[in-house]
């Protein structure tokens, strides 16, 4: 037998990163609150977050203490296993979550809650089909994919494993073609990947009669909405629905990878042994995340702190639209899930932005999307407005000068 310091001996094989993206091109070393710094030790404002994972900002103390104090404790125990940090998070989730809606199970990022909503109304159900919107995005894993609008994450992966319709957003009269072979609408209360969308309240009402009229499960997808980061703790209430499932994740662990598949009694009740299972979720250190993530939500009133910083937003980007409106069309989004629609492809305009110091991202084919931890500053508020408009105006002069490469080039 080889041993192992024999293995060693031969040279060590170049291990390389599989990139389905192209890397940003810095090389991040640490992060605070709504800060990142890069190897170099330049400062950066972060409204990207991990794709909205940081709501709770970077290294939040009441997740940090949560996480800390686990780890001394035990950091593997599948939930088969009573223990007090599960208590403990199931305790604070209590305080949170909508009252019809108090059985959970965990789950390690959103696309796998997803999985698991559509897994649970289609054997409840007994039907084979469901139906999403136009711009959704709910995931990349086969069954979360399969109610993602996006043609560019679809192609190449039929068949999948559920017959998707999917209805135009926002519209009311298209709900009718909701039928009795539905197993499950499932719908952003404001879409994310998709663009920075809202739905209607009077949508998001007459989806839930629907779904009732022809016995489908409603799905209500607040993995990226959800946690405070639109002023309220999930956005849905703002329309008064109560959805059969809500799936959540991202804020609720402070970006620790962390979901939830949230569902009511009647649905609870009919779960059979092993129907599902995860290896990881609920982990322990998972399980401390939420609690430290509850605790943030409520301490710092997240809510009403991100509702403030996204009104103070939202005027900044719509002075910078009105300055520049042969390059924006709008204004997008609601609460801190905010972004500019642009007339052209915004990756020049996002490398433009991270060259001055404000991380950002992509929503859509066209909309410049900013996603800031909810407690930026005025200070963070007022730079970062200038920062975009610095890079709009120096867009538009090179435009006007004959000089636009084809990212810049209207679409």
């Amino acid at each position: 037998m080889i041993g192992f310091l024999q293995q060693l001996v031969k040279p060590v094989q170049m291990v390389r990163l599989i990139r389905f993206f192209a890397p940003r091109g810095i090389k991040v070393s640490r992060a605070k609150g709504q800060y990142v710094w890069d190897s170099e030790g330049r400062r950066y404002l972060d409204f990207h977050t991990g794709n909205g994972a940081a709501l709770l900002g970077h290294l939040n103390p009441y997740v940090m203490r949560r996480l800390k104090e686990q780890m001394e404790r035990v950091t593997v125990l599948p939930p088969l296993y009573d223990s007090d940090v599960l208590e403990e998070a199931l305790s604070a989730l209590g305080r949170v979550l909508p009252p019809q809606l108090g059985n959970v199970f965990f789950q390690n990022s959103g696309s796998e809650a997803v999985e698991l909503a559509l897994k649970l109304a289609r054997k409840r159900t007994r039907r084979r089909k469901a139906v999403a919107f136009t711009g959704s995005f709910h995931g990349r894993t086969f069954g979360a994919l399969s109610v993602t609008f996006n043609r560019a994450y679809r192609e190449g992966y039929d068949p999948f494993p559920f017959e998707v319709e999917f209805l135009p957003f926002n519209s009311l009269e298209d709900l009718r073609r909701i039928g009795e072979d539905v197993a499950a609408a499932i719908v952003e209360p404001v879409q994310g990947e998709g663009g920075l969308t809202p739905a209607t309240d009077e949508f998001l009402r007459e989806l839930e009669r629907r779904c009732r009229e022809v016995g489908a499960y409603l799905i209500v997808d607040e993995v990226q909405s959800g946690f405070g980061r639109t002023g309220l703790i999930w956005d849905h209430l703002r329309a008064n629905v109560r959805p059969d499932v809500l799936v959540a994740g991202k804020s609720i662990g402070g970006g620790f990878p962390v979901s939830l598949v949230a569902v009511d009694d009647e649905i609870a009740s009919k779960v059979e042994e092993g129907e599902h299972g995860s290896t990881h979720g609920g982990n322990p250190l998972a399980l401390a995340a939420v609690t430290g993530g509850v605790e943030a939500l409520i301490s710092e009133d997240v809510p009403t702190k991100a509702h403030a910083a996204s009104e103070l937003l939202f005027a900044g980007l719509r002075e910078v639209a009105a300055e520049n409106a042969e390059l924006v069309r709008s204004v997008k989004g609601k609460g801190l899930m905010l972004g500019l629609e642009l007339r052209f492809n915004p990756s020049q305009a996002i490398k433009d932005l991270q060259s001055k110091g404000l991380l950002a991202l992509k929503a859509g084919t066209t909309v410049l999307r900013f996603l800031p931890p909810y407690m930026i500053t005025q200070e963070d508020i007022g730079w970062a407005v200038a920062k975009v408009s610095e890079s709009l105006s120096a867009l538009k002069a090179s435009r006007a000068s004959g000089r636009q490469t084809p990212a810049q080039s209207p679409v």
